[in-house]
Order: structure tokens, then sequence, then C-alpha cells
């Protein structure tokens, strides 16, 4: 059961009106690594956790936490947008550089939200589930989770940077402080679960079932061999089940593929004209 407290977590209130701040926020708010994104990632994630206890605990009370930071960043948005389409376009168009830029404010803010935020990017492009993971194996979705607060805060500081309005980057600080805690509090839950289960996932798969000698092995793609020089190419494997080996010049390890030629229905070109003996041209 979910519970709406009418109080916003946090401030949410800009110094002045600035639609084009608004659309940036879009992407805090409906981005691949936004507020939603996060929030229907841990929720999920808590959901589909078969039984309970701390670990399910965590991802609801994130999760939960999160849908806080959607309702604070929709507000700061609305606001952001008070009384100011017109005024603000109309300033922008005064400096083509800037309007090229810029582009002014997002014509959705008027026309589709009526000067309210949308489940959206920055951009216009719609918030979408293919954003979120939630696997079943809580060490695959931890870091997942930590990678999503990762970008999150990273965007979060960028918009920090771009802006100079005090009420804005006071709700982002309060936001970036969260999601330092955030990403402390996965690392912690995946050192937890490493600890108890390898660093390997799944750990539960045989691993005299996959091909070991290749298990520890870099191959080198690449011009030169810096990647030679890092700790994954050298010493025992983190995971303490082999020990790393770096391979200069890899060589193939099957035949090149041959292709059955497909059945006449399917309408491919022929097989004879497929073959390395030159075309001669055309006389058209």
């Amino acid at each position: 059961m979910f519970y709406h407290i009418k109080e916003l977590q946090y401030n949410a209130k800009p110094e002045r009106p600035d639609p084009i701040l608004a659309k940036y926020m879009q992407e805090l708010l409906g981005g691949q690594f936004g507020e939603i994104s996060v929030a229907m990632q841990y929720l999920f994630q808590g959901w589909n956790v078969r039984g309970n206890g701390k670990y399910k605990d965590l991802l609801m009370d994130t999760g939960t936490e999160e849908l806080a930071h959607i309702e604070m960043l929709a507000t700061m948005i609305a606001r952001l947008l008070d009384g100011a389409p017109v005024q603000e376009q109309e300033e922008a168009a005064k400096d083509p550089i800037v309007g090229a830029i810029l582009g002014g404010m997002n014509p959705q803010h008027i026309i589709v939200s009526g000067l309210g935020a949308m489940p959206a990017d920055s951009v216009g492009n719609r918030w979408k589930a293919d954003y979120i993971a939630a696997s079943g194996n809580l060490l695959a979705d931890f870091r997942a989770n930590l990678n999503a607060e990762s970008q999150g805060r990273l965007q979060a500081v960028r918009v920090y940077e771009a802006t100079a309005d005090k009420g804005v980057r006071d709700m982002l600080s309060w936001l970036i402080a969260r999601d330092t805690m955030h990403q402390n509090q996965w690392l912690a839950a995946i050192q937890e679960l490493e600890a108890k289960e390898n660093i390997v996932v799944p750990s539960t798969f045989p691993r005299e079932l996959e091909k070991r000698e290749v298990s520890y092995t870099l191959f080198n793609f690449s011009k030169g061999n810096e990647s030679a020089k890092g700790r994954w190419a050298n010493g025992r494997s983190l995971d303490g089940e082999g020990t790393f080996k770096y391979v200069e010049s890899p060589k193939p390890l099957a035949d090149k593929p041959v292709l059955a030629p497909a059945p006449p229905y399917i309408h491919n070109t022929r097989p004879s004209l497929l073959k390395n003996d030159m075309i001669p041209p055309s006389n058209c």
C-alpha cells in the first residue's frame, strides 16, 4: 500500500520562471536514467523478490523515495513554466545563436501538458519501461542500480552547473546528495552479495560447463598492446577461480562459415551470383 503525503520531501521552488531550464529538467525526470526509471526499477525489483528481508525492504524504501523525487521534479518543472512561455520564447528569438542552440522552450509544455511536467526526456521522447532492469538476480540488479545512480548523479551535476538559479540548485543539491547515498548503498549491497556468492553472475551455473580455457583470457583486438597493462590482464582473477592471461595476436578458433542456400520460395540472390568471380559489366 502506498500513502501520499501532500508535503514534498524537499523544496522545489525556482527563483524565477525559466522554460528552457524546465526542458533540461525533463531529462532528470523522464530520461533513461531519470527518476521515473529508478523508481520503477527499484519497485519492480522489490516486488519480484521471492521472500522478505533486508534486500526487499531496501529496494522498496528506495523505490518509494524515488516517487517523491518524481513529484519534486514535476513541481519544479511546473513552477519553471509559470507565466513564462511567450516572453521567454521572444527573448530567445532575439539572439539567433541562442535560439539555434537552445531551441527555446519545449512547445509540448504548452500544447500537450498545459505548463506541466511530462513523462518524457528533454527532447520529448516518452519514458519507456525498456529503461529498467529487474532480473530476479539481486547481484545483477544491484549493479544495474549502481550504474543508474552514477549516470543520474552525473546528469544532475551537469544541470546544476548549467543554471545559476539558486532555488533549482538547492533542490538539485538535495537530489545529488541522495544519489551519493544510493550509490554507496548499492555498492555496499553488491559487496555483501559478492562475499556470499562470488562476483560472477549467476554464481549458480556449474563452472565446468563453460569453456574454462578462455574464462580469464583477454584477447587483444586493438592496434598496440596498451590493454595488457591493466589488472585485468595479469595475476589472479578477481573471482579467485583462475589466472588472467593476455593474447596479443588471437587466432580464429573456427572455420569460415558457409551457409546453405535458402529455398527457392525465399527469393534470395542466386548462390551462383555470390561467388568471388568478377561479374562482367552490363551493356546497358
